[in-house]
């Protein structure tokens, strides 16, 4: 097989190498999976520098999104969910390489009439954001939703989300592309969040300029927001792109009665299995209905595990939207 190996942390994407490596041996209860494409996730980046809070033990393979072939099945399992042959994408430690592991919790077929580079970018961004708008914001129809980075990843899957169940978008982002880009997948309007008092005119948008009933934040960017976010309304914590954890003015939260809340979607495996079978139904649903479709950055193409380090670089510098995600080409025998 073909990795993308860190022997040792890294300055960046750069400085990333493709190896060969021997085939992997999954364990008994591990299914064998020949990834034909692979998602780039920021925490790819901390990762490969050592400053995640999941780092595995040196030498480890990188990357975590894929899409692929069920090669084998896990030995320990007498009715497995997936068959030898069948379309799976998931989520598991070493995806940027030609061969994964993962167990059955980690793995969904890939939707009917979708292909490997569309799908491999599902598992994280998608539950995220259903998870973030449905069950922690409760949105409702007729409800204004503001997204911030609504061009990247997360919010191109939450401006669908929003939309498919009756939701006004303000979408934001940085420039004309990822305006057009949020338009294409929904956005009913974008506001520059470069510009002095963009949370002004976000509100003038508004009814009445009320200000907008949820606020899905995964750049760091609750402060100002507050300025436009309606009495009662509720803003979901998703994460902090801008790199700053931000100091809340919370008298702003307590006067317009305000609820603040923070979505881990990885958390819920743990701590909310029950929710996590919900979710998976919900955009499964949202797909079937034509509701939901891929978010893979089409501007240009990525192919061949060395052109990890290129996508990871152009995603680090803000220059992708959606999912940057690279096809895998696998030999001729892993082919099915």
């Amino acid at each position: 097989m073909r990795a993308v190996q860190v022997k040792e942390y890294v300055r960046g994407p750069q400085d990333l190498m493709v190896t060969d490596l021997p085939d992997l041996t999954p364990s008994s209860d591990t299914y064998l999976i020949a990834i034909h494409a692979a998602a780039t996730n920021f925490f790819d980046l901390l990762q490969i520098r050592g400053k995640y809070q999941h780092q595995p033990q040196l030498p480890w393979i990188a990357g975590a999104e894929f899409a692929g072939v069920v090669l084998s099945t896990p030995a320990s399992s007498k009715n497995p969910r997936f068959k030898k042959g069948d379309r799976v994408f998931g989520s598991s430690q070493g995806g940027y390489a030609t061969q994964v592991c993962a167990r059955e919790e980690a793995l969904m077929p890939v939707p009917s009439g979708w292909g490997f580079l569309e799908a491999a970018g599902l598992m994280v961004t998608a539950p995220t954001g259903y998870a973030a708008l449905i069950l922690e914001a409760r949105i409702r129809k007729g409800e204004w939703v503001l997204i911030h980075a609504a061009a990247g990843g997360v919010g191109l899957a939450a401006v669908q989300i929003a939309k498919a169940f009756g939701a006004t978008v303000v979408a934001t982002a940085g420039s004309k592309r990822k305006f057009e880009v949020a338009k294409e997948f929904g956005a009913d309007y974008t506001i520059d969040y470069n510009t002095e008092g963009w949370a002004e005119q976000v509100k003038k948008l508004t009814p009445k300029g009320k200000g907008v009933d949820v606020v899905f934040d995964p750049v760091g960017m609750v402060n100002t927001s507050l300025k436009c976010t309606a009495w009662g309304g509720r803003i979901v914590i998703v994460g902090f792109a801008a790199g700053n954890i931000e100091k809340v003015a919370m008298n702003r939260v307590l006067l317009k009665n305000i609820s603040l809340v923070g979505l881990h979607w990885g958390s819920y495996t743990k701590e909310a299995p029950e929710l996590v079978q919900k979710v998976w139904e919900g955009l499964f649903l949202l797909i079937k209905q034509e509701k939901f479709k891929g978010t893979v950055y089409t501007d240009r193409e990525f192919r061949g595990l060395e052109t990890v380090s290129q996508a990871l670089g152009m995603l680090e510098r803000r220059e992708t939207w959606g999912k940057a995600v690279v096809a895998v080409p696998q030999a001729a025998e892993s082919k099915l």
